[in-house]
């Protein structure tokens, strides 16, 4: 999953006083305070709501920007604090939960220099989320257009900025471990090109939308020429020479997890509790990844032996290696993926009482960014700007995309999973802060694999072939709890870890290679799916016991929803008193 409007997430605003009132009157208006401060600090998701007050800006990603935003937040905090959260409504105190903990989350990563300086990862950064800028932005008027064009005129300052945190990063000793970046050069260098209208950057310019005179877009095209040859093509070039002449030699060889950073175990203790919402350790974790990969292990093992092979290793290599089951072209694999999922809408209604308006649509990864990039992910939309959701899929590289895969990555890319969860946050009658503003990877990812599990309900794996595919999902959530922590907290080598997945699920080697150069640049967020999934299903467990003949799937489903992303404690909390609603009558 991709938020573009997260890289540059960065700019300034003005505290106001809290005014003496009722505690419910003082947290509306901090709320309020905080939204416009998001709306300020971040022009993309200004954007997105349909504000134009960060029209043809990127935002500031300098250093002085980081520190004044942290300082910020602390006055944020203090002023939270200040509330009797016990003499707020219900609504309002999971509002308040909210708030506090993602508050205390951003002073907490401030303490440590990974947060200041580590800000790009061998899948993306700032360059690379730049590059996504044509498929995310509306692009129906004048102004919208300006607006564009403003943005590729900024980014020449944006990615100096973002050099020189990466370059205090060099000299800090926090670069990301060599072996995960290699292949990076190779995408920078793609990004490079000499005639502007060969850039996915042009691509808005490819036709003149009506609402546009020809004059108009005479001058658009130009300015947008300039840009790309002046600002953008050089800053690309900058930022490659960078990489190759002081990041790259600069790397780290050795053990590839944050251990061997300074303050790394601290800095992955932090990483943990701020993915998973959740006070376990990197060992609780370690363990518990062991025993769900034990469980998911033994009924791998029952498949294989319905699918009449002798063992569980005999039939992944079959569905490795058999090419029935993997796409000829880049067309067949996006057409398999689109006629899924239309079959999958067709099972929304009966699983779910309140359903989002906004679309989604089936799309190729972009070309420049889909080499070494993940099988899929989403990109969400916006009813404000017109903007469907994306439920991108890399066609790159067929040989690693099995169909067998395609029944668990729909449900939890597109719906029930992460379409229908952001598409409806969006949408919901909260405040647009919570709508737009709130992202908690255990919640989001948690639910994404629980849809996957919802696949079973819907039948949708009708053959071995693709029930050993979302087992092989399942259990590759299941290997990230070991492989992660065993990076990032026992100092595995990358190949201790390729070689455990290898051992333990079906995924291509590709694959494979792939997400363990995820996990070492990017520690801890992978913890997320397994442990917020588990936390839902146990919640389902809890409200099936407590409610018997009288529990609603449909139901509970929207109450797992209804309040968007929250921790996995605020949901906990609200799963709890809608089963007591739900025994009061």
């Amino acid at each position: 999953m991709k938020y573009l409007a997260a890289a540059f997430a960065f700019a300034s605003v003005a505290l106001a006083p809290m005014a003496h009132a009722a505690p419910a009157d003082d947290y509306r208006e901090l709320r309020d305070d905080v939204w416009e401060w998001t709306l300020d600090n971040s022009p993309l998701t200004a954007t997105q709501v349909g504000d134009r007050r960060g029209d043809g800006k990127l935002g500031d990603m300098s250093l002085a920007r980081y520190e004044a935003s942290i300082a910020e937040t602390r006055a944020f905090l203090a002023r939270l604090e200040a509330i009797d959260e016990n003499a707020l409504p219900e609504d309002l105190r999971i509002d308040h939960a909210i708030l506090k903990r993602s508050f205390e989350d951003e002073i907490a990563g401030a303490e440590f220099d990974h947060d200041r300086f580590v800000v790009f990862t061998n899948r993306g950064g700032w360059f690379a989320y730049f590059g996504s800028l044509p498929y995310g932005s509306p692009l129906f008027t004048l102004a919208d257009y300006e607006s564009y064009v403003g943005r590729l005129e900024s980014f020449a300052a944006v990615n100096q900025q973002g050099i020189a945190r990466s370059r205090e990063a060099v000299a800090r000793g926090l670069t990301q471990a060599c072996e995960p970046m290699q292949g990076l050069e190779a995408r920078l260098e793609s990004m490079i090109v000499e005639d502007p209208v060969e850039s996915p950057l042009w691509l808005p310019f490819k036709e003149r939308p009506s609402t546009i005179s020809e004059a108009q877009w005479t001058q658009l095209q130009a300015r947008a020429r300039t840009a790309l040859e002046t600002g953008v093509m050089p800053a690309y070039r900058d930022f490659r020479d960078f990489y190759v002449e002081e990041y790259a030699p600069e790397c780290r060889t050795g053990m590839p997890g944050v251990l061997a950073t300074p303050r790394g175990d601290e800095y992955y203790a932090y990483r943990v509790k701020s993915f998973t919402t959740t006070d376990m350790t990197p060992d609780q974790i370690h363990e518990l990844g062991l025993s769900e990969v034990a469980r998911i292990r033994a009924e791998m093992e029952t498949v294989a032996e319905e699918a009449g092979f002798e063992s569980r290793e005999a039939f992944i290599e079959h569905l490795r290696t058999d090419p029935q089951y993997y796409p000829e072209t880049p067309e067949e694999l996006l057409e398999a993926a689109g006629a899924l999922a239309k079959q999958i809408d067709g099972w929304m209604p009966k699983l779910f009482g309140t359903l989002p308006r906004q679309p989604y649509t089936v799309l190729p990864i972009p070309a420049a960014q889909a080499p070494g990039n993940t099988t899929a992910y989403y990109e969400s939309g916006s009813l404000a700007t017109g903007q469907p959701g994306i439920y991108r899929v890399n066609t790159t590289e067929l040989d690693q995309r099995p169909l067998w895969e395609l029944p668990a990555l729909g449900v939890h890319e597109a719906v029930p999973g992460h379409h229908h969860q952001i598409a409806l946050q969006q949408e919901l009658d909260i405040h647009p802060l919570r709508q737009h503003g709130t992202f908690f990877t255990a919640f989001v990812e948690g639910w994404g694999l629980y849809s996957e599990r919802l696949g079973i309900e819907m039948g949708l794996y009708d053959t071995p072939a693709k029930e050993m595919g979302r087992l092989s999902y399942e259990m590759w959530r299941a290997s990230r709890l070991v492989v992660d922590t065993g990076i990032h907290s026992k100092g595995w080598s990358k190949q201790r870890a390729v070689d455990f997945m290898l051992d333990n699920t079906a995924l291509s080697p590709g694959n494979i290679d792939a997400e363990v150069n995820r996990y070492i640049t990017w520690p801890g967020q992978a913890l997320a799916y397994k442990i917020g999934e588990l936390k839902i299903r146990e919640l389902r467990t809890r409200a099936e016991t407590a409610l018997g003949s009288e529990f609603s799937l449909r139901d509970f489903h929207d109450a797992v929803l209804e309040n968007g992303a929250v921790p996995l404690d605020v949901l906990e909390a609200h799963i709890d008193r809608w089963i007591e609603q739900q025994q009061a009558g």
